[in-house]
């Protein structure tokens, strides 16, 4: 399958969301290079709306409706999304044509410029309560405060002392080209990742054909991105909805880690479970009902 002689593809206008459509466009250039391959950039209202946190304005739709708009206007042929900021369901008009491969999916810890130590009369600047429950189990001493903003806006405000220190996702400081920031690795047994954390998720149009897109793509990283989304989705986990899913497979098989939280209980817990990888969703959805299970005995 050849590529088409124009292909654009949209974008969220921050550095880190056009690095990695820059990825995918880089691609097509080397493997197709009779394409003329374009981006288009545009702010969506995550991207505006940063005096809140996300469950107050929406969740996780706010990063996509804008390029979804673009998508189905036909103003762009493709999306490329962080997968941990893609909704659960989505639009059957604009399916996720392909995953890429994992970048380091685990969560970091970046302290100020020049500092060696945590300061705990500061907060920790984190803005995802999913992170905030299992940090708490590692620094009980702890106080949290919300951060928003792209990541280079979250590092002038570490490094002005409005915060400790910050909870980042390794994946976007090393795509940054700032992987000297990091300070500490949270293994995922330690703070289970986003759900997707890592993938970056392509999203196109129902009835494009994507098959020059496949050497992008990525089996390992589609069966965890499986694994882990379908553990969401039945658990009904949103952006602000503290569910954490992360897959490790190896040989054919999966080892997924789950979190499952109560919002009317505030009790949560944390369960793990292996399956052949050919059976990622099926893996993904029954762990979700065991911990559900075990937390609320239904």
């Amino acid at each position: 399958m050849n590529a088409p002689a124009k292909f654009v593809i949209g974008s969220r206008e921050s550095k880190l969301a056009v690095i990695q459509s820059e990825m995918v466009m880089d691609y097509i250039r080397r493997t197709s290079p009779q394409t003329e391959v374009s981006l288009l950039t545009m702010k969506t209202t995550g991207d505006i709306i940063l005096d809140r946190t996300l469950d107050k304005v929406g969740g996780k739709g706010l990063f996509v409706k804008e390029l979804d708009r673009a998508l189905l206007d036909k103003r762009s042929d493709l999306s490329v999304h962080s997968l941990k900021d893609m909704p659960m369901e989505v639009d059957e008009q604009l399916p996720i044509v392909g995953f890429s491969k994992r970048e380091d999916p685990r969560d970091v810890l970046v302290l100020p410029e020049g500092t060696d130590h945590l300061n705990f009369e500061k907060p920790i600047g984190c803005s995802s309560l999913r992170r905030i429950l299992q940090l708490k189990e590692l620094f009980p001493q702890a106080e949290f405060k919300s951060v928003r903003g792209n990541v280079l806006t979250r590092l002038r405000k570490l490094d002005e002392g409005q915060y400790s220190a910050l909870v980042l996702a390794a994946a976007g400081l090393k795509r940054l080209g700032l992987e000297k920031r990091i300070s500490r690795y949270f293994e995922p047994e330690e703070i289970i990742p986003s759900a997707g954390q890592g993938i970056l998720s392509l999203q196109g149009r129902k009835g494009m054909d994507y098959h020059f897109l496949s050497g992008f793509t990525d089996e390992t990283a589609t069966y965890a991105a499986l694994a882990e989304r379908a553990f969401v989705r039945y658990l009904n986990g949103g952006c602000s909805s503290p569910v954490a899913a992360h897959a490790r497979i190896t040989n054919g098989s999966i080892t997924l880690l789950g979190l499952y939280y109560n919002e009317e209980t505030g009790e949560y817990i944390k369960g793990a479970k292996e399956g052949p990888a050919a059976e990622a969703e099926k893996l993904g959805e029954s762990l979700a009902k065991e911990l559900k299970m075990k937390l609320e005995g239904e």
